[in-house]
């Protein structure tokens, strides 16, 4: 038998699994000095100070230093590191001369005894800190190497505490938690199918589901009274900050309650998760507007209450104004110390007002007891000190109105107090605002397709007072259908639901499908209403936007261990990409170019 060497046996030991882990990088502290530990993880970072190495050893818990002195058995071990290889170390905790307070270890270092390379690294593409200077291409495409950042992987830390909290409520409030399908029947919700053809059906396709919408309905009608799920949802839609192509969905149905006792458990929901963990007290019941008043005050049904910025009717007061008095709404928002703002500005601002629909963008400030601005000319003495009287206005405050029809000029003013909130910074990421709206309207008018087509799911109930206008006045027929709302994000959507065969039927007749095409899309789903279905209701929430407002990033992609780009790529997998010919021949596909 040959002799065996230091790195034979530290290899048998890394086989054997024997170099043991006493702590993680970011949990020792003054207390433990004195102690000898065993760690391992990645080098963050090695700096030779005069002969001494100090090493920054990284793992998910933080970052502790190692000290290798020039007498030290390791020394050349520890030139030969460079960043991100792992290595296992075993040491001696020192209280360090030099502390570091900005870094929860920072009391202390590990005078090292042995050092071990488990592994080598090349040198990683991007800087692998909070800050780094990569592109989010090259970012996207090392996705593995950024989720080592450790504010990356905070992000997806969080993400997997605030699911298995809103796991013990649920459980808590008697829900089961249950599957449903991923591959399943097309039917329309709002956005695009993902489409994915049958092998064994040549012709025909399963869908992944955009919501487990039907499926948690027919847990109601088979008499499981509480569902949940934390669902993997698809939807073909064009992408932006806040949303992707796949994204996880807490989906809940209830029996037997009410749209306020449906709400009050999700107020109880969030009043335990941010307890729970950010330790931030929510205050219930929430604040609650009716879609008109969200849209008439704040131009949004997801309107942020961080800041006030209400908008102001303002037609009346503008009636010397020729070419606002003429059209259908005339209304304002007031923004406080705002007379700094450039024409260049400004012209930005009327830009945007356009990409939203308004003619233009009229403004006025109020600066040193004086009103000027771009219809100042309409406005004589008396009026313009009534313009300061009816809208409080305080020096260097700024008017902007905006008139046209009143759907437009809600959702364009909206719009701009979302761009001057954002700009003076009046969305203070430490408030959490929620709001309940509700009573959103079922149909909205198409002018292209000259009809009226449904703005909620079609399973929605219309409020009792509704149904008889539904086929007479369906411009004037408002649905059971409430909305949670977070700073600005619509966190989920949830309702009453239909569970009456009969007024399903005259539904899905209002949105233009025909008994033939009704039964064709949702047959099974209209069979099994006849069977005795229960009053019900419920919710889907967004997992992802909840996690982004919670640890206070703007982009859904950071809290998305593998996401897509806008462009809906993924780069690290180079994917959507071809598949060859076979592949294409099994499910009875023909590319033609």
């Amino acid at each position: 038998m040959g002799l065996v060497t230091h790195a034979d046996a530290m290899d048998h030991a890394r086989r054997n699994n024997t170099m043991n882990r006493t702590h993680h990088n970011g949990v020792l502290r003054i207390e433990n000095v004195g102690e000898i530990v065993e760690l391992k993880g990645w080098v963050s970072k090695k700096r030779n100070l005069g002969g001494l190495i100090f090493i920054d050893l990284r793992d998910k818990t933080g970052i502790t230093q190692l000290v290798v002195r020039p007498d030290n058995k390791n020394y050349e071990i520890a030139e030969s590191l460079k960043n991100e290889y792992v290595i296992y170390v075993k040491g001696t905790v020192l209280e360090r001369e030099s502390k570091n307070k900005d870094l929860k270890t920072g009391e202390i270092e590990i005078d090292v005894l042995d050092l071990e390379i488990l592994n080598t690294a090349k040198q990683p593409p991007i800087i692998i800190a909070d800050k780094t200077d990569a592109l989010e291409d090259t970012r996207l495409k090392y996705r593995y190497l950024d989720l080592r950042r450790p504010i990356m992987q905070n992000y997806l830390i969080m993400k997997s505490k605030i699911t298995n909290a809103i796991r013990e409520y649920l459980v808590s409030q008697e829900f089961l938690e249950l599957e449903t399908p991923i591959l399943a029947k097309s039917t329309p919700e709002g956005a695009r199918d993902f489409l994915v053809p049958s092998r064994l059906y040549e012709g025909e396709f399963y869908a992944l589901p955009q919501s487990p919408q039907i499926f948690k309905q027919l847990y109601m009608i088979s008499g499981l009274e509480r569902y949940f799920q934390i669902a993997k949802c698809f939807r073909d839609e064009d992408l932006r900050a806040d949303r992707q192509l796949e994204f996880n969905q807490i989906d809940i149905e209830t029996s037997f309650l009410t749209d306020r006792e449906i709400q009050e458990i999700i107020e109880g929901m969030f009043k335990y998760l941010f307890k729970k963990v950010l330790n931030v007290e929510l205050e219930t019941p929430f604040t609650r507007l009716t879609y008109n008043e969200a849209m008439n005050t704040y131009g949004s049904d997801k309107p942020d209450l961080r800041f006030d910025m209400k908008l102001i009717d303002v037609k009346e007061l503008f009636n010397t104004v020729p070419f606002m008095y003429e059209n259908e709404a005339v209304k304002a928002i007031v923004a406080n110390n705002a007379t700094g703002y450039t024409r260049k500005q400004l012209d930005e601002f009327t830009r945007i007002m356009k990409v939203n629909h308004a003619k233009g963008l009229a403004y006025l400030k109020y600066e040193n007891n004086e009103i000027t601005g771009s219809f100042v000319k309409f406005l004589d003495d008396a009026k313009k000190e009534e313009v300061i009287k009816t809208l409080n206005l305080k020096d260097k405050d700024m008017v902007f109105v905006i008139s046209d029809k009143l759907n437009i000029t809600n959702a364009a003013l909206g719009a701009l107090r979302k761009l001057i909130a954002k700009d003076q910074n009046l969305c203070n990421p430490d408030v959490f605002k929620f709001l309940w709206v509700t009573d959103f309207p079922i149909f909205e008018y198409n002018s292209d397709l000259g009809k009226y087509e449904f703005t909620t799911n079609p399973f929605s109930s219309p409020k009792k007072e509704c149904i008889p206008l539904l086929e007479t006045e369906p411009e004037n027929c408002y649905a059971d259908a409430y909305d949670v709302v977070l700073n600005g994000y619509e966190l989920g959507s949830g309702s009453l639901r239909i569970y009456n065969q009969d007024l399903q039927a005259r539904i899905f007749k209002c949105i233009g499908l025909s008994e033939e095409e009704a039964k064709d899309r949702f047959g099974f789903f209209i069979e099994a209403l006849k069977y005795g279905t229960p009053p019900h209701g419920g919710i889907g929430l967004g997992l992802e936007r909840i996690v982004m407002c919670m640890t206070k990033t703007d982009n859904i992609r950071d809290v998305i261990a593998f996401p897509k780009t806008l462009s809906a790529r993924d780069l690290m997998c180079d994917s959507p990409s071809t598949v060859d010919d076979i592949q294409l021949k099994d499910v009875h596909i023909k590319i033609e170019k």
